[in-house]
């Protein structure tokens, strides 16, 4: 973790090894130690500082404007959901696995850039859910997992929409859509989707959201570009 700015001075900022952030930070301008205790690594709902910032490789450069492909994927509700087929529009925020409290996220996945982050980005969808729906958009999620796994995120977080799922790739390779590989939890899958968000309209992607950082704002900035293309 590197120094840095504001209008007092330079400050410097140690990371101490621990189970949290433990930072020592030392005002250079006015000769005083702050310590600051932040167990930040192992809380689902929050975006550390420090992590890894996806650039915009050109994976999703060929997703604007396509014709989505027919494919049925498992929902949490139950149902079968083709996003092909529904009309008006459509959001999808894609993730690659949101974190389990018996099971927090690791280094090895901090270090991932764009893999941390999938519940605060679950959580600004589900805050802004209203709104979004008063724009006339329905909203899901989607990630690889199956869906008893996502059944667990989605009570334990009050998702009020559904979350679907791609566990066989149909979707995945459909769309040529950026995955990367770690290794799974149990028997899930070890191929995760790069975070993306999709706005589809009459079955046709209109807009994309790629990369996404920090995840915790995506539910806005897409809200906020769905606001001016409905004013």
């Amino acid at each position: 973790m590197g120094p840095c700015y504001d209008q007092s001075g330079e400050i410097h900022v140690t990371a101490l090894p621990d189970a949290c952030y433990r930072m020592r930070v030392t005002s250079a301008m006015e000769g005083r130690t702050i310590e600051a205790v932040m167990s930040t690594r192992n809380d689902l709902h929050t975006v550390p500082d420090g992590l890894p910032v996806p650039v915009d490789d050109g994976a999703c450069d060929h997703l604007a404007g396509m014709a989505l492909p027919s494919v049925e994927l498992n929902s949490t509700d139950g149902d079968k959901v083709d996003l092909a087929s529904l009309p008006g529009r459509t959001i999808v925020y894609i993730y690659p696995r949101t974190g389990r409290p018996d099971l927090p996220p690791s280094a090895e996945w901090d270090a991932i850039p764009g893999a941390r982050g999938c519940t605060p980005q679950s959580c600004g969808f589900r805050d802004h859910y209203h709104e979004l729906r008063s724009l006339g958009a329905r909203v899901f999620g989607l990630s690889t997992q199956t869906t008893e796994y996502q059944r667990e995120a989605a009570g334990r977080l009050h998702l009020p929409f559904p979350l679907l799922s791609d566990s066989d790739l149909a979707f995945t390779r459909a769309l040529r859509l950026p995955t990367f590989d770690f290794e799974p939890y149990g028997s899930e899958s070890a191929v995760y989707l790069q975070r993306m968000a999709l706005v589809i309209r009459d079955g046709r992607i209109e807009k994309v959201f790629y990369p996404v950082f920090p995840p915790d704002r995506n539910a806005a900035d897409v809200l906020a570009w769905l606001t001016n293309a409905t004013s």
